[in-house]
């Protein structure tokens, strides 16, 4: 993970980050509205990457790919939830998007075969999500006072 990342502070947040199997990206829509969409996704080479895959989608474009082209800002959540509430705990990664395809997302294409086998059996047909993080935000109910962290960045 590159500099201000939350390896930097605290080593929960980069584990959780790194071993979830699924997040959550927060995207605006045609209107500005907030969407929220579960992803698949690895962090390599600085970059928290996802891909547009062949589980069932509508016909056309993904919505995801028409919302990032209007506006490539987006937040991913990854959490960590159980009925022991000491045991929360949530990082939430700021940035944007870009659209690649597989070509120039081969980096975050090899990580996500390596980390799912279901891109090892079928490789995704593309274009490859990758996130430049630009701020983390991070809380777990067993941090002391139940204070979260924050890396640089806007507002930070």
């Amino acid at each position: 993970m590159a500099p201000g990342e939350p390896t930097d502070v605290v080593a929960w947040a980069t584990e959780l980050l790194e071993m979830a199997r699924v997040g959550r990206m927060g995207l605006l829509d045609e209107e500005g509205a907030p969407r929220v969409l579960p992803v698949t996704f690895v962090v390599t080479e600085g970059r928290i990457w996802s891909a547009i895959d062949q589980k069932p989608k509508r016909a056309g474009e993904p919505a995801r790919l028409r919302y990032l082209r209007r506006d490539p800002r987006a937040a991913l959540t990854v959490d960590h939830y159980s009925d022991d509430w000491e045991e929360l705990a949530w990082v939430q990664v700021l940035g944007t998007v870009r659209i690649l395809d597989q070509a120039e997302g081969a980096p975050g294409l090899g990580a996500l075969s390596a980390k799912y086998e279901q891109y090892r059996e079928k490789r995704p047909p593309g274009p490859l999500l990758a996130l430049r993080p630009e701020r983390y935000l991070w809380w777990r109910a067993a941090d002391p006072e139940g204070r979260g962290g924050r890396s640089g960045g806007p507002g930070g």
